[in-house]
């Protein structure tokens, strides 16, 4: 039996533009010491080695400083580790793989598959490759490196392990890219015997493909949006190769085991929920507050329903303080439908007189002129809405919260 580590898709440098600068810095060292976890992992779990499914960098530009945080991440790993250039760091003319910088401090137990086809390893492994060289190979550089295999089941006492980089038909029927892998080749290449486990990368969520325990997408080991299912974690995968009793002795297949092990620190989730009463804002609240680990979970907040100004003004006082404590809280406006609802009953109990009293006025008037038509006195301000009225909204809540504050 071999056991060995399948991880993808670290995208170390990666940035993205809903994390302030401090969070920024928290989820790039996060990306490197993840590595870190995974080569626990891997000795914890008797791994031979790691396989990295393509996308090791975010690009093939990036600072010295973050290649070489990743190298010395890489250095603790205590299992000799194979990367694969994928789509983001394809082995072009700009490869970090072949800068003079990762020539010179990579460690050695740490091997770039350069080129495809057949890797040997201890032990009778085979890593079949397939690297990427360029951003847009136009071709199925997976299959090409299977179907150059010799014809026949893989010999005696070896172990043939697939590393390859892309979508699949499975996700894209259409073929909308002619890099897209045929599943086909590879479960008769499987069925076969000549190959015997393939690991992909390019898709964020674990995943099984074409319905096989033999083909996964590893996904990523920390998250990066909150579409992705089952992120964060690496693979420990084990190749029995079927020898027993009753064994087609002219098809060496194998029997194949994957068990997903957790190694994220960040998490991202969604919270879609109704606000319409102040009960809806305390479950919010309270919601919000006991996510965990919270300088390292990013949330993703869809709302909807209605409030009156005093409840949205109590609202935006919420989302800035759990703001605060986030690595990030998200609110695009195609997911943001709050109506709010200025109420002159809320007004007349602030007992707002002069300069105050005439600002809310006008900025009612203001506000009600802007929808186009006469307004009753609780016309509601949708949010997101590309008119005076959303910023009558806004500057309606903000005199509110400064009222209260000074009443």
């Amino acid at each position: 039996m071999v056991r060995f580590l399948h991880t993808a898709d670290w995208q170390i440098g990666m940035t993205r533009r809903f994390l302030e600068p401090e969070a920024q810095s928290r989820f790039t060292s996060a990306r490197a010491d993840v590595i870190r976890t995974l080569g626990r992992v891997a000795a914890d779990q008797g791994c031979a080695f790691v396989v990295v499914c393509g996308d090791v960098f975010e690009s093939n530009h990036l600072t010295g400083q973050t290649v070489r945080r990743a190298l010395e991440a890489l250095r603790s790993v205590p299992v000799p580790v194979y990367l694969l250039p994928g789509n983001h760091d394809p082995l072009d003319a700009a490869s970090i793989f072949r800068s003079d910088l990762f020539l010179a401090e990579v460690p050695d137990h740490v091997h770039v598959l350069d080129h495809p086809g057949v890797h040997r390893l201890a032990d009778g492994v085979e890593l079949v490759a397939a690297p990427w060289t360029s951003k847009h190979p136009g071709r199925d550089l997976v299959a090409e490196a299977v179907q150059a295999l010799p014809e026949g089941p893989a010999p005696d006492g070896v172990t043939r392990v697939v590393v390859g980089h892309g979508g699949v038909d499975d996700f894209d029927p259409q073929w909308r890219d002619h890099a897209t892998i045929r599943t086909g080749v590879l479960a008769e290449a499987l069925d076969g015997g000549r190959i015997h486990y393939v690991a992909l990368g390019d898709r964020h969520s674990r995943t099984a493909v074409a319905g096989r325990d033999d083909i996964y997408y590893a996904g990523t080991p920390e998250p990066t949006r909150e579409t992705e299912i089952a992120p964060g974690e690496v693979l420990v995968v084990d190749v029995a190769i079927d020898a027993g009793p009753g064994a087609d002795p002219g098809v060496r297949s194998a029997r194949v085991q994957v068990t997903p092990h957790p190694v994220a620190s960040w998490s991202f989730r969604v919270m879609d929920r109704q606000v319409d009463t102040d009960a809806d804002l305390d479950a919010l609240d309270a919601e919000l507050a006991a996510v965990p680990d919270k300088d390292r979970a990013v949330v993703f907040l869809n709302l909807r329903g209605t409030l009156g100004v005093a409840q949205h003004a109590r609202l935006e006082v919420l989302r800035e303080r759990h703001r605060d404590h986030l690595g990030a809280l998200v609110e695009r406006d195609q997911h943001r439908e709050v109506v709010v609802v200025s109420d002159q009953q809320e007004w007349g109990e602030l007992g707002l007189g002069g300069f105050l009293g005439s600002a809310v006025d006008e900025i009612r008037v203001d506000a009600e002129q802007a929808t186009g038509e006469p307004a009753p006195q609780d016309e509601p301000f949708v949010a997101g809405r590309p008119d005076d009225g959303d910023s009558a909204r806004d500057a309606l809540s903000l005199l509110y919260r400064l009222s209260r504050s000074a009443s």
